[in-house]
């Protein structure tokens, strides 16, 4: 058994296979939408140019994500730098742009161009119409409708492979300033539920440790629409 299961996965890197690291992308995503794609090719240009792999362990190198739309998906599973491994930090600021840091604080920034989304559909009306209809204004399609989105909105995302770099992206050399790595608490049973919970996500409540769902406190969650706080 490989003792490195991203392997093959930096081997594509290295070998330039935005196909197969595509493909490989829509086993986590599901589909294959262009801001996929962009997501892949964003990831592959910020790697060779820091040239740096992780695998997932130590938190060495950490990618900093800054939409939670589709490219999100793109950067994790090309990158490894994932919300599990704690080497995957979302500012929710809405840009579609990616930065992969070094510990040290070296990086490079990849972001969309302005005005590139409108651009991708220019030539492809079809694709821009099935899009505003069906996931912008969430029509009810039929069956067939909707087989024909994911034919067009996947070649339209295969297309983006061959497009040249520099007309989708703004690359940049930056310093980062990044947290400690991820510390490791002990866990509490809650008071309340009987459920297990991260020692510094409790309450102490009439001397009883609570979660925070038990003790009332708002907590944070991320949803389609961005960070929020629940209580």
């Amino acid at each position: 058994m490989s003792t490195n299961p991203r392997e093959e996965i930096q081997r594509k890197i290295e070998e330039g296979d935005l196909r197969w690291l595509l493909l490989k992308t829509g086993e986590l995503h599901g589909h294959f939408c262009p801001f996929v794609a962009l997501g892949v090719k964003a990831s592959v240009i910020a790697i060779r140019r820091l040239k740096a792999f992780t695998e997932g362990i130590d938190e060495d190198i950490l990618a900093i994500v800054e939409t939670n739309n589709c490219f999100a998906d793109g950067v994790q599973m090309t990158t490894g730098c994932t919300f599990g491994n704690n080497a995957l930090i979302f500012r929710d600021v809405g840009k579609t742009a990616m930065t992969l840091a070094l510990r040290g604080g070296k990086g490079i920034r990849v972001s969309l161009r302005p005005g590139y989304p409108e651009a991708m559909t220019a030539d492809n009306p079809e694709a821009r119409e099935l899009f505003e209809r069906f996931i912008l204004r969430r029509e009810k399609g039929t069956p067939e409708e909707m087989q024909r989105l994911k034919d067009v909105w996947e070649a339209l995302s295969f297309a983006q492979l061959e497009i040249p770099d520099e007309e989708q992206f703004a690359v940049s050399e930056v310093t980062v300033s990044l947290p400690d790595r991820a510390p490791i608490h002990p866990s509490l049973v809650c008071a309340e539920c009987g459920e297990a919970f991260m020692e510094t996500r409790g309450r102490i409540r009439d001397g009883k440790f609570l979660c925070l769902p038990c003790s009332g406190d708002a907590y944070f969650v991320l949803e389609g629409g961005g960070i929020r706080a629940v209580s």
